[in-house]
């Protein structure tokens, strides 16, 4: 009574949770002779895909169905900003941080190197 579609991997947590339900002693819910229990061997998965072949699993499956909605982003501006001002700042910024280093103690007057804009570096 496979009409409705599962994914195998819904079939295979519908029988294995049903098996485990078996192995655990819950009541067969189809009958099957002593002959075919013994063909497979009482196995129970082979009992539980016997059961849902069968149609006789009183489980379902719920399947979360995502909403369909449309959201409209907000438009971002980009500023634009020279590259003059940045240098600036990044300057401005990195004074700030020499000046606290040295209140602090962590760096002397002697030790702090001048980096430039222009990509320099002062070599021992």
């Amino acid at each position: 009574m496979i009409k409705q579609e599962y994914t195998r991997y819904e079939v295979a947590r519908i029988i294995g949770a049903r098996a485990l339900q078996i192995s655990m002693d819950a009541p067969l819910l189809i009958n099957l002779s002593e002959k075919e229990l013994e063909e497979i061997n009482y196995d129970p998965i082979k009992i539980a895909d016997k059961e849902f072949e069968a149609g006789a699993l009183p489980i379902t499956v719920h399947r979360p169905i995502p909403k369909k909605r449309e959201v409209k982003l907000p438009i971002v501006k980009e500023d634009k900003i020279d590259d003059a001002k940045i240098i600036a700042k990044e300057k401005e910024v990195e004074s700030e941080i020499t000046e606290k280093a040295e209140e602090m103690g962590f760096a002397q007057e002697d030790d702090i190197e001048d980096f430039g804009g222009d990509g320099s570096e002062e070599e021992d």
